[in-house]
């Protein structure tokens, strides 16, 4: 059975990815991203990303399941890519939907799924890219995770999003993280960004 894998994270290698992964896969191995390469691909961001972060495993039918670990084939075939164009070892990864705490596990957003955008990356791959409402929710929680981040921000404020958004992607980062510390910062940046009014509101 062919399985799908829901990704986070950089462009660059995908079409090498496809290939090496043919053999892994019993039928057309499919990808989906976020974050930096979602951005750049669905042109929301001009700039560059390191790496492709995997938050969940698709099966064949639809279903998300855990990308810890990630599939063996899958890791030897990521690895060849870096050997072969020079790439970060780390290049394909599943740090955001790792452990407990993991975004996975945590919980995504509602809809996910059906709101990820296609791509192909020729005739054995194609990548699924998170569309700009799940990343709002993202990068909120990740510019707030990581005390505004100034990457995070800037990707957030490219993605131009209204108050209804941001407060139900305010709503859902904080369960996530339930303290109060985490809500007291993402009202800060809120108030900096000038969403005033969600920053009350939550």
């Amino acid at each position: 059975m062919a399985k799908k894998f829901v990704l986070r994270g950089g462009r660059k290698g995908f079409r090498a990815l496809g290939w090496e992964t043919g053999a892994g896969c019993s039928g057309t191995c499919a990808i989906g991203g976020l974050r930096g390469s979602a951005l750049v691909a669905l042109g929301f961001r001009t700039r560059t990303t390191k790496d492709v972060d995997i938050v969940a495993l698709m099966e064949s039918g639809g279903e998300l399941t855990s990308p810890d670990p990630l599939p063996e084939f899958l890791t030897k075939a990521a690895a060849q890519v870096a050997r072969d164009l020079g790439l970060f070892d780390d290049w394909l990864n599943n740090g955001p939907s790792q452990g407990e705490g993991g975004l996975f596990q945590m919980g995504l957003p509602v809809g996910f799924p059906e709101r990820l955008v296609a791509r192909s990356y020729g005739p054995r791959l194609t990548v699924y890219f998170i569309g700009s409402l799940d990343q709002i929710y993202f990068k909120l929680y990740a510019a707030v995770d990581q005390g505004g981040d100034p990457t995070h921000v800037a990707d957030l404020q490219s993605l131009t999003p209204t108050e209804t958004e941001l407060e139900a992607a305010a709503r859902w980062t904080m369960t996530h993280d339930t303290s109060d510390g985490f809500k007291s910062v993402m009202q800060e940046l809120l108030k900096e960004m000038g969403y005033g009014s969600v920053a009350k509101n939550i």
